[in-house]
């Protein structure tokens, strides 16, 4: 009994233990065969939105422990200091990052050029196009110092230029690719097509999807944190990476024409709440509208001279409603604004340019709408008061009755007791000239000739 019985008792905890060592293997079998793939979006300017959006991406990616992210790209370009953000966030990465430029008809043009040469691998769809990653202060400053006989105009444009330079070559060498190519985008605003880049070692692959570009992309092999790591991304699970509500709105009120309808509303808002104290809403809503435009100013490239002109332009305007000029005021008002709004966002910054035509068309409108409301609130100022006791005195009042001292008379829909020192008759007209609780101190409106003394 004791030697069937013993081995009985030993193989009993190995039973109850066999469902729970299947289900750990399957479920660390199951966890390693799904590879995540998180997808950024790239569509439009680079600004400082852009630079929280794919911070918060690659953190994200890094928490799930996603195999790669992926940057999907069509951009103009934008401004430097975000984009050197986003590629610091690239390079500190511990996930794998791909840019993409896509779909057909896409660019990756001046900051997207960097960002592209930044990350592990770098890919792009037919029919697409890269570079043109020349500095936009060094185009403007070569072009205005003819006494400077020096290659490359300036001084501070030769330091823009250099720095460029180095920074362009130092992102293409990390990974192999062509450092020279990369200086000619910085220095001869050079571009290339998708077959060109591909021929030339300047991106990695060209794809025609995401799914050709996931198969291309397994096996890669690709250097990161020091490491040499095989990609795996076959059959990969892709997953789109949204910005919150903070990024869209940063990324609506940064477009320079939403700045400018901003400020707008706001000084208009509290315009009309100056004018007209109690209104609330009105200086509520400028208010907001006011500080938005203030907070979308910090992160775009502004020249404040052009600000001072709209401020100029706004102040004629409001001239013109309070010393009516013929409209020479109101259309110098409207010419300052019109000029300061171009000058203002004329930084020659891809994708920060504004409208011609929605400056004007909005400098008009607003201009016939400044002179409107200013105006008829003057009318309102010179009209006095409608209700009160300030109303009363001076209205015109209907004798009810026929009285030689006192009696009724109508006043403003309803009847009210009256004395006059002058014989009423029914339906005469009586001015009133005091109020004395609820009773008029009337006379009539014409006197008769008989009581007119010389």
């Amino acid at each position: 009994m004791e030697v069937h019985g013993h081995p009985s008792r030993r193989t009993f905890p190995i039973r109850a233990l066999l469902p729970l060592l299947l289900t750990l293997i399957w479920s660390t079998f199951s966890t390693a065969a799904e590879t995540k793939v998180v997808e950024l979006e790239i569509d439009g300017a680079i600004g400082v939105a852009t630079a929280d959006y794919l911070s918060s991406g690659i953190e994200h990616a890094e928490e799930i422990g996603a195999e790669l992210v992926i940057i999907s790209m069509d951009t103009p370009g934008g401004l430097m200091k975000p984009m050197r953000e986003i590629v610091q966030v690239i390079l500190a990465s511990t996930v794998p990052v791909a840019t993409y430029v896509t779909p057909a008809g896409a660019r990756a043009d001046s900051a997207g050029t960097y960002i592209l040469l930044a990350c592990h691998v770098a890919a792009m769809t037919p029919t697409t196009h890269l570079g043109a990653a020349t500095p936009v202060p060094l185009v403007t400053g070569a072009a205005d110092d003819d006494n400077d006989d020096t290659k490359g105009g300036s001084a501070t444009d030769r330091k823009v230029m250099n720095d460029a330079v180095s920074y362009i070559r130092g992102l293409a060498d990390r990974y192999g690719r062509n450092a020279d190519w990369a200086e000619s985008a910085v220095t001869e605003a050079a571009t290339l097509t998708a077959a060109e880049a591909l021929e030339q070692n300047v991106i990695d692959f060209v794809a025609a999807d995401r799914e050709e570009l996931l198969t291309l992309i397994h096996g890669h092999e690709i250097e990161i944190a020091g490491k040499t790591r095989v990609l795996s991304t076959r059959d990969a699970d892709i997953e789109v990476f949204k910005p919150n509500w903070r990024i869209r709105l940063l990324t609506v009120i940064s477009n320079p024409e939403i700045v400018l309808l901003l400020g707008l509303i706001g000084l208009y808002g509290l315009m009309y709440e100056g004018w007209n104290p109690g209104s609330i809403v009105p200086g509520v809503v400028g208010a907001i509208c006011l500080l938005l435009a203030a907070y979308a100013l910090q992160v775009l490239p502004v020249n404040y001279a052009g600000l001072g002109l709209i401020i100029v332009g706004i102040a004629l305007m409001v001239a013109e409603a309070f010393a009516p000029s013929f409209g020479a005021l109101g259309l110098g008002g409207t010419v300052a604004f019109v000029f300061g709004s171009i000058i203002m966002f004329d930084s020659g910054v891809p994708g920060f340019g504004i409208s011609y035509v929605f400056v004007i068309g909005l400098g008009l409108l607003f201009a016939i709408l400044l002179i409107w409301l200013i105006s008829f609130l003057l009318r309102l100022r010179r009209r006095g008061a409608v209700s009160g006791r300030e109303s009363i005195v001076g209205a015109t009042a209907t004798a009810m009755e026929d009285f030689a001292d006192a009696g009724m008379v109508w006043l403003e829909g309803e009847a009210w007791h009256a004395r006059s020192r002058d014989p009423v008759k029914k339906d005469e007209q009586l001015i009133v000239t005091r109020l004395d609780g609820l009773t008029l101190d009337v006379e009539p409106l014409a006197k008769p000739d008989s009581l007119i003394t010389e």
